[in-house]
C-alpha cells in the first residue's frame, strides 16, 4: 500500500464525522489523494500557505495546530521569559482565518504560553505592530495574502515584528517535523461566540488568552499620523481630489478608512467591495497587482470624477493604485512606479522641511527596480539591496535601530509591498495608502497631475520598464522540477541575453558573483536559490523559484530613450529569459 494512502485511511479514522464526508468524496480520486497526502504542508521561511482542504498537504485545523504545537516547542525551549511574553495572533477575512486563529490561540494556550488574540479582523502591519508595542516574543498572522479564496496560510513572526528569521524558522520545522501524529496535538476549549469575543476589549477569553483592546489600535493610528508630510495641503485640496478606496473584501476597510479620517482626507469607498467575504464574490483573485481587481474602483472613479484609485488585498500588507494619464484613461501602477513615487515625495518632502538626515537610508530587494537608487541617490541617501522577503527589510530596521549606522527612511519591493516608519516590520498598506493620498493631496496642492510626476521622474532617471512572469510547476513532482531548471541554468554558460553582454552573473545559492573578466566577489547577502544577471545601463534579469509555491519567476527590469522602446526591450528580454527556463 503507497504511503499516501495509508496516511488518508489514517484520517479517516481519527477526524469527525463531518470531515469523513469530504475525505470519502475523494476516496477513488487517486490525483487529489496525491495533491492531498503524499506531500506534507511545507513549513518555510514564509510560514505555510495552501489550499483549504484536509489531508497532511492541505491547510486545516490539523496542520495548524501541528504547526503551532511546533512554534510552542520552540517558544518553550527559549525560557520562561518568552512563554510569559507570549505571542500576538491576527487573522485577516479569508475562509476559515478566524476559526483557524482559535485554533492557534487554544493550543498556545494549553502550552501555558501567553496569547494575545485580536478581537476581528486585523491586517499585517497591526500584527506586527502589536508585538513590539506589547513586548511580545512573537507574532501569527493567518492569511493567504493575495491568493485566490480557495487559500490560506499561517506567518510567523518573531519579537521584532519581523517574519521569522531563517535561522529560528529552521529550529520551528524540526520541531514540526517531529509531530508525526497530527491528532495527537492537545488544546484548550475556548467557550465563547465571535461575537463576544468582538465586543471584548482587553478582556481575559481563558486563563493564558487576553483579547487586544483598543487602546494597541489608537497606539497604532497614533505612530501613522506622525509620519504626515504635509497636512497643509491635505487642509487646502483634499476635498477636492475625490480619493476612490477598495478593500477587496479585506481587513483593509477599517484601518484605512480610519487613519484617512484622522487625516482629513475623504475617500469613497466602493460599496460593493466594502463587507469582509472570503470568497471574494466580485473578482477573480483578491490581488491590486492585477487590473481587473480594481475594475470596480476604478468605475466608481469615473463616476465621481476621480483620478486616483487605492487598492488593498485581503491582509492589507500590499496597496494597489491606479491613476489617469494625459488622455483621461486610468492606468494600473506597478510595485515600482508606486514605489518610486513614493520614495521620491518622502525625501523631497523631507528636505524641504529639514528633516531628511544625513545617515538617511531607503532598502528594497534585489528584484526591485534601480530607478530607486538613482532617485535616492540625487538626494544624497544611500540605498540597499535584501533578498526578496520584506522579513530582509525589516532586519535592516533592527540593525541600525541597534548600532545607530542609519536612519530607516522608506523600504519597498516589487510586489507592492512598502514601509515608511518603523512602527510595523513588515510591509504595511494602511501608511501606504494614507501618505499615497496625502501626495495626491501635495500635487493637486501645486496643481501637477500625478502622472506627470512619474514621467518627470523617467525623463530625468531614464525610462525604466519592469515585468515579471512566473512560470507554474504542476503536479507532486513540481518542486523537483523547479529545482532542475534552476541547477540546469546555474551550470550552463549565458554570456548575453537577447544580444545584451552579461556583465555580472550572480548566483546567490554561492554568495558570489563571477564578472565578464572572469573574476569572482563574494556577495554579502545570505545563501539562497536566486540566480541574477546584470546587463548593461541597469538593467538586469532575475530567475528565482517561489517560496511559497511551486512557481519559477522571472523578473526583468531594462531602461530606454522612451517607454516604447524600453517596453520593446523588456518584451525580448523576457522571452530569452522563458525559452532558457524552457529548454
Amino acid at each position: 500500500m503507497l504511503a499516501y494512502k495509508d496516511d488518508f485511511k489514517y484520517w479517516l479514522t481519527k477526524v469527525t464525522k463531518e470531515e469523513q464526508e469530504e475525505l470519502l468524496a475523494v476516496e477513488n480520486n487517486d490525483e487529489q489523494l496525491k495533491r492531498r497526502f503524499a506531500i506534507p504542508l511545507e513549513f518555510g521561511t514564509a510560514g505555510m500557505r495552501g489550499i483549504i482542504a484536509l489531508g497532511t498537504g492541505c491547510l486545516n485545523r490539523y496542520t495548524v495546530r501541528r504547526a503551532t504545537q511546533g512554534v510552542a516547542n520552540f517558544i518553550k525551549q527559549s525560557g520562561e521569559n518568552a512563554v510569559k511574553r507570549g505571542v500576538v495572533i491576527s487573522y485577516d477575512t479569508r475562509n476559515f482565518s478566524y476559526e483557524f486563529a482559535l485554533e492557534t490561540a487554544a493550543v498556545l494556550a494549553y502550552n501555558g504560553i501567553k496569547v494575545y488574540l485580536y478581537n476581528d479582523t486585523h491586517p499585517v502591519p497591526m500584527c506586527s505592530f502589536a508585538i513590539r508595542h506589547l513586548n511580545a516574543f512573537g507574532g501569527i498572522m493567518i492569511t493567504a495574502s493575495h491568493n485566490p479564496k480557495e487559500y490560506n496560510g499561517y506567518k510567523v513572526y518573531g519579537q521584532d515584528g519581523a517574519q521569522m528569521s531563517p535561522e529560528d524558522t529552521a529550529v520551528v520545522v524540526d520541531y514540526i517535523n517531529s509531530i508525526s501524529d497530527y491528532f495527537s496535538v492537545e488544546s484548550v476549549q475556548i467557550n465563547a461566540e465571535r461575537s463576544k469575543i468582538i465586543a471584548m476589549n482587553g478582556e481575559v477569553l481563558q486563563e493564558n488568552i487576553v483579547v487586544i483592546g483598543k487602546n494597541v489600535e489608537d497606539a497604532y493610528f497614533n505612530e501613522l499620523s506622525k509620519l504626515s508630510l504635509s497636512p497643509d495641503a491635505v487642509k487646502e485640496v483634499a476635498s477636492k481630489i475625490k480619493i476612490v478606496y477598495t478593500p477587496l473584501h479585506g481587513s483593509g476597510y477599517k484601518p484605512v478608512t480610519t487613519i484617512l479620517k484622522q487625516m482629513n482626507i475623504p475617500c469613497n469607498v466602493v460599496e460593493e467591495q466594502k463587507d469582509p467575504d472570503g470568497n471574494f464574490p466580485t473578482v477573480a483573485v483578491p490581488n491590486p497587482e492585477q487590473p481587473d481587481a480594481l475594475k470596480m474602483g476604478i468605475n466608481l472613479a469615473k463616476q465621481l470624477r476621480s483620478s486616483i484609485v487605492i487598492g488593498t488585498d485581503p491582509d492589507a500588507d500590499r496597496m494597489g493604485v491606479a491613476i489617469k494619464d494625459n488622455n483621461g484613461e486610468f492606468i494600473l501602477l506597478n510595485g515600482n512606479q508606486i514605489g518610486a513615487m513614493m520614495l521620491n515625495y518622502i525625501l523631497m518632502r523631507r528636505k524641504d522641511m529639514g528633516i531628511l538626515p544625513e545617515n538617511g537610508a531607503v532598502v528594497k530587494t534585489i528584484v526591485t527596480t534601480n530607478l530607486a537608487d538613482m532617485i535616492a541617490k540625487s538626494y544624497g541617501v544611500t540605498v540597499y539591496n535584501v533578498l526578496t522577503g520584506f522579513k530582509f527589510i525589516g532586519e535592516k530596521i533592527k540593525e541600525w535601530e541597534s548600532n545607530g549606522k542609519h536612519t530607516f527612511l522608506f523600504g519597498y519591493e516589487e510586489s507592492f509591498g512598502y514601509l515608511s516608519g518603523t512602527h510595523s516590520r513588515d510591509k504595511d498598506a494602511v501608511v501606504s495608502a494614507m501618505l499615497f493620498a496625502e501626495m495626491a493631496c501635495y500635487y493637486e496642492s501645486k496643481n501637477i497631475k500625478l502622472y506627470d510626476v512619474l514621467q518627470d521622474l523617467f525623463k530625468k532617471f531614464g525610462y525604466f520598464t519592469e515585468v515579471s512572469k512566473s512560470i507554474a510547476f504542476g503536479g507532486v513532482d513540481g518542486m523537483s522540477e523547479m529545482k532542475a531548471v534552476m541547477d540546469k541554468l546555474r551550470s550552463r554558460p549565458i554570456n548575453n541575453i537577447a544580444g545584451n553582454p552579461v556583465l555580472k552573473f550572480m548566483d546567490f545559492s554561492k554568495s558570489e558573483s563571477k564578472n565578464i573578466d572572469g573574476s569572482i566577489e563574494k556577495i554579502d547577502l545570505p545563501k539562497t536559490n536566486v540566480l541574477k544577471f546584470m546587463l548593461s545601463d541597469d538593467e538586469w534579469c532575475c530567475v528565482r523559484p517561489s517560496g511559497t509555491e511551486p512557481k519559477l519567476k522571472i523578473y526583468v527590469s531594462v531602461k530606454g530613450d522612451t517607454q516604447e522602446l524600453a517596453k520593446i526591450k523588456n518584451q525580448n528580454v523576457l522571452g530569452f529569459v522563458e525559452m532558457l527556463v524552457n529548454n
